[in-house]
């Protein structure tokens, strides 16, 4: 699927210039069809030096671009929208938004244009193409939500919800890689108590938590489904899990998840 159009990437940090990396090397984009927009440009020197256009003007690169990904944080976004206003057209762009907790219509009031918007929550899994990502719109067309759809499945996997739902994806799979990521430290550090050294402890955890994840994925399985099949009875599978849960294993997520859907929602609003 190769296409003719540019794209200009506003914040060019880890989730942006995974994206751009992604699309070239699934063949949609060649590097010479990105535009990487950065403050520092300094630190893109190795992406220009493979083909990137590379600039620290926003404006600049909205201008040559039909698809512009907001890749920034979301209390930088009303600047960004500010600058790159003269140069946005409702005919032209297509705005992809990676920021956390700014709704569609949200940037367009910011910008005070009728531009359609998609929002799209990758997580840091994108920099090795295994990102889980959630897309929603209030305006977009059906063939631009498929466009975007496209892109981010060359760098994981994605789906399409419901706007509203947008800030709880954000804690259950951006957020949620720090979680899954700690629970494995915990089982690597429980694995050190128990006699391995810290690198073969690790190594066994996530080999564990990844198998037990493709469990779920490749056979359409549910947890408990797949739990059953190594709890017996007076055995040592049982005895661990309800040890986790009389500590709150499974309630500390839970509240986790929803604390940092609280955060989210709050982030943009607390920047204005």
């Amino acid at each position: 699927m190769e296409t003719q159009q540019h794209i200009a990437i506003l914040g060019s940090g880890n989730i942006g210039l995974a994206l751009a990396k992604g699309l070239v090397k699934a063949g949609i984009f060649t590097p010479q069809q990105i535009t990487l927009t950065r403050r520092n440009t300094a630190a893109l020197a190795p992406l220009a030096a493979d083909g990137y256009n590379v600039t620290a003007n926003n404006t600049e690169a909205v201008t040559k671009a039909d698809i512009v990904v907001l890749a920034i944080l979301p209390q930088q976004l009303n600047k960004l929208l500010d600058e790159i206003k003269p140069a946005a057209m409702e005919s032209k762009h297509l705005l992809i938004s990676v920021v956390s907790g700014v709704s569609c219509q949200d940037i367009r009031n910011q910008l005070g244009l009728q531009v359609q918007v998609i929002r799209a929550m990758p997580n840091t899994a994108i920099a090795i193409g295994h990102s889980m990502t959630c897309i929603a719109t209030d305006n977009a067309s059906a063939a631009n939500v498929s466009l975007v759809k496209s892109l981010f499945d060359t760098v994981g996997v994605s789906i399409q919800i419901n706007e509203e739902l947008m800030t709880s994806a954000t804690a259950l799979c951006a957020c949620g890689i720090a979680f899954f990521l700690r629970s494995i430290r915990a089982a690597s550090q429980g694995g050190t108590e128990i006699g391995f050294h810290a690198h073969d402890a690790l190594k066994m955890a996530a080999q564990t938590a990844k198998g037990a994840a493709d469990l779920l994925l490749q056979l359409a399985s549910h947890p408990e489904q797949e739990i059953d099949k190594v709890t017996s009875p007076k055995g040592c599978t049982i005895a661990g899990l309800n040890e986790m849960e009389h500590n709150g294993f499974s309630s500390a997520m839970i509240k986790g998840i929803k604390l940092s859907a609280e955060k989210a929602g709050v982030l943009y609003k607390g920047s204005e």
